[in-house]
């Protein structure tokens, strides 16, 4: 599944699993756009393993649209062109009904729902038939097991299942792929920080396999998602969380 010759634009790519993917893409021998926020260090971390010749770091407050063109705009005067985009960027923030601010859930429909949508209306007039979208949701969207105070954070992932089956009729006649990948429980900091010793042994005896996952596992389906491999996939929200739900 090689990426040689391809650009690929991700945001969040300073930590986690967006980290995780634009190391894997670039492996692959994709070049990569590596957004991030406030992680420089993370981000420049990403650019030394890859090569400066292959990969640049890009700062942008995803919830502000100017910095998502300016972002698409640094890519192409980078690279040339756009053939995979992965919105990786987003946010984690618990809050039950009766907790949740008027501040808190704007920040997080900012973050992600609005990044993602405008991120793709900047990004696909550069991007040419045989391109690749991936965007990101959660396991939580389908788990039973969901608790309340994760309603805000479902919500806006559940928007983003439902921009992915739309925007793939749309952008698939355009030969654009548009697809998403909902992980389940992952070792990230974004995850760790909300969780104690006692919730890590629930979620992980959920699982047939006695684990959480790992950034890099979630990577490795998304690199088959922005492959020529993947090419009749279209639309799908595939569930990575190692048959937890």
């Amino acid at each position: 599944m090689s990426l040689a010759g391809k650009v690929a634009l991700i945001t969040g790519a300073s930590k986690g699993i967006g980290r995780a993917i634009a190391l894997r893409l670039g492996k692959d021998g994709a070049s990569i756009a590596a957004g991030y926020g406030t992680d420089a260090e993370g981000a420049q971390e990403v650019v030394d393993h890859i090569g400066a010749k292959r990969a640049r770091a890009f700062q942008a407050d995803v919830a502000v649209v100017a910095d998502l063109e300016r972002l698409v705009t640094q890519t192409i005067d980078a690279f040339g062109k756009i053939d995979v985009l992965i919105p990786a960027a987003g946010i984690m923030a618990p809050s039950p009904l009766e907790a949740t601010s008027e501040e808190l859930f704007d920040r997080m429909f900012a973050t992600n729902v609005k990044h993602p949508m405008f991120l793709c209306q900047k990004a696909v007039p550069h991007m040419a038939v045989g391109s690749h979208i991936v965007l990101i949701s959660t396991t939580l969207t389908a788990a039973s097991t969901v608790m309340p105070p994760y309603l805000p954070y479902v919500s806006s992932k559940g928007a983003i299942e439902q921009m992915t089956r739309v925007l793939s009729k749309d952008l698939g006649r355009k030969g654009i792929n548009v697809n998403c990948v909902a992980p389940g429980p992952t070792s990230t900091k974004l995850f760790m920080t909300h969780q104690t010793e006692q919730s890590l042994k629930m979620l992980s005896s959920l699982n047939p396999n006695g684990r959480i996952g790992e950034p890099e596992e979630v990577a490795d389906t998304i690199a088959f998602l922005c492959s020529n491999e993947s090419r009749w996939v279209m639309g799908q929200t595939l569930r990575v969380n190692g048959g937890m739900a």
